[in-house]
């Protein structure tokens, strides 16, 4: 079982592959690999390893020898699934390696906004605390996560896990039944109840046609004056006008984004270009801590240990 990984870059290169080593005769790591370059380094692979390299219809009908497709990821938007099936390719995807990261990097970014702690220790490093006549100096104070209502859209394990530890702070917890939905499920809140509700609103929902651009004028304007967004999902969620106008005119108090709808994104983005006080923006980490990274190796190399053994382990096609 020959193997190739096209975008090994997108995994830190502390983390080690020797898992995935162990389950194939021989693996061939390339840091990026562009389109035109996927055939000629494919043609001889049984298993193909890919975060986000496109393989389409085109690409894989050219591909005899492939077998299995092994997406080093959850979403499988990547991969041309209809195509995979019909052409007998075996496809597999990774899911619950991120839970703990995704949420700390929620709590980190919660905690660093309602504690203020960047602002304290500027206050100290500029000198500000050496000159008070008292002997605390309170700056812009900070406040209480206990009490405030965070409210989650998308509520499968990556919100699950912020919701446990919400619990943790003693806050109040909302979770959205889908937009538009006649029906609330037990434990569930209305779609609508929860943007109104909520003093924390974090996204984990999928991509899809009733989500792209769901935080729109008319979300943002349905919440409160004081709450604060994150996204942590996928960046097509957010309609970017209307994120910098609504943080612009503070009818929201707070932003932070670690996914934009176009990654990398291009230097001229709207909001990458905002110089917005009121605006965080990272390089979609939130998932990749190291022992999430390293999970995710582990993961795909039991899918294609699962694969030999003839198993459907983590399948998405019927291939």
């Amino acid at each position: 079982m020959r193997a190739v990984f096209l975008d090994q870059q997108t995994f830190n290169n502390q983390i080690s592959l020797a898992q995935i080593e162990a389950q194939t005769s021989s693996m061939t790591c390339y840091q990026t690999t562009q389109p035109t370059e996927i055939l000629a380094r494919c043609l001889t692979a049984d298993i193909i390893i890919s975060n986000k390299v496109i393989l389409n219809t085109e690409i894989l009908t050219k591909l005899p020898k492939l077998k299995l497709i092994c997406i080093a990821a959850t979403g499988t938007n990547n991969v041309d699934i209809a195509a995979a099936t019909a052409l007998g390719i075996a496809v597999t995807n990774v899911s619950g390696y991120a839970n703990n990261s995704v949420a700390q990097y929620v709590f980190s970014q919660i905690l660093a906004y309602y504690s203020q702690i960047h602002h304290h220790n500027n206050n100290t490093s500029s000198g500000l605390w050496q000159s008070s006549t008292t002997f605390c100096y309170h700056g812009n104070g900070s406040t209480e996560l206990s009490g405030k209502t965070l409210g989650i859209i998308g509520y499968g394990s990556l919100g699950q896990s912020v919701a446990k530890i919400a619990t943790a702070f003693d806050m109040k917890v909302l979770v959205a039944e889908r937009k538009n939905s006649d029906l609330i499920r037990n434990n569930r809140v209305g779609y609508d109840e929860v943007i109104k509700n909520s003093d924390i609103i974090s996204l984990h929902c999928p991509q899809n046609s009733e989500t792209e651009h769901s935080v729109n004028n008319d979300f943002l304007g349905k919440m409160k004056k004081s709450a604060m967004l994150i996204n942590t999902a996928r960046g097509a969620l957010v309609d970017n006008q209307a994120l910098f106008e609504a943080l612009k005119n503070e009818t929201i108090a707070y932003a932070v984004l670690d996914v934009l709808e176009q990654e990398p994104p291009p230097k001229n983005h709207l909001l990458l270009n905002a110089k917005l006080d009121n605006l965080k923006i990272t390089a979609h980490i939130a998932w990749a801590s190291f022992e999430a990274q390293q999970q995710l190796i582990e993961l795909i190399a039991e899918n294609i240990s699962a694969f030999k053994q003839g198993k459907d382990l983590n399948r998405v096609t019927s291939a």
